[in-house]
């Protein structure tokens, strides 16, 4: 399915983004981010906190899923060169952050975008409510092992005209690789940390 034939979506926006050099130096991996984000009506304007989510959840969020990470793929070279990922979701002033939700927070979206990604963590997420062009920087993470800490970084998607008052954008998020010149250790790795070890440490 297309944006086109996906009830509903006014615009969708590409964004991707390689670093060549950081602190001087090229990346020993050079990896290549990228947001795809979908501006859509949102179902649910004017219904109340008791309105039932679900129905138009579970035909909506699916199609999102597909038509995100298609872009994704094709945009990143497909779903294997796709190392980290991430979800977020922006409604406009008339919506309530739960219609996000509903769109984001669901296996008919993340379950989805994890399959068609190739991942099997958890997607980190960002969500808020804002006014058109307002920025949201989405966090992502290792799209197999989320304890990878090289690849905890994040990516900023902004719409100019969207969302409007009536509208939720929804965006996925990926990396083809991790942060440039990761250094700091992992959490396989760590040594043991508590407060007890460090007050004994200074004592």
């Amino acid at each position: 399915m297309t944006a086109a034939q996906t009830p509903g979506i006014r615009k969708i926006v590409y964004y991707q983004e390689e670093t060549f050099l950081e602190n001087g130096q090229e990346p020993a991996v050079p990896a290549v981010r990228a947001t795809a984000a979908a501006v859509l009506a949102n179902p649910w304007t004017g219904s109340g906190p008791s309105a039932d989510l679900a129905p138009s959840s579970e035909s909506v969020a699916p199609q999102l899923a597909r038509v995100l990470s298609d872009r994704l793929i094709d945009g990143l070279g497909g779903a294997e060169r796709i190392e980290a990922f991430g979800k977020a979701a922006i409604v406009g002033t008339a919506g309530e952050i739960e219609h996000g939700a509903a769109l984001i927070h669901t296996p008919f979206f993340g379950n989805l975008v994890r399959e068609f990604l190739e991942g099997s963590s958890i997607l980190c997420f960002a969500d808020d409510r804002a006014e058109a062009g307002q920025p949201l920087v989405i966090p992502m993470w290792h799209k197999t092992a989320a304890a990878t800490r090289s690849h905890y970084q994040t990516i900023t998607t902004r719409i100019g005209d969207g969302p409007r008052v009536d509208e939720i954008v929804i965006a996925a998020a990926a990396s083809t690789g991790p942060r440039p010149h990761p250094r700091i250790g992992d959490r396989s790795t760590d040594p043991a940390v508590t407060s007890a070890i460090l007050e004994g440490a200074n004592a």
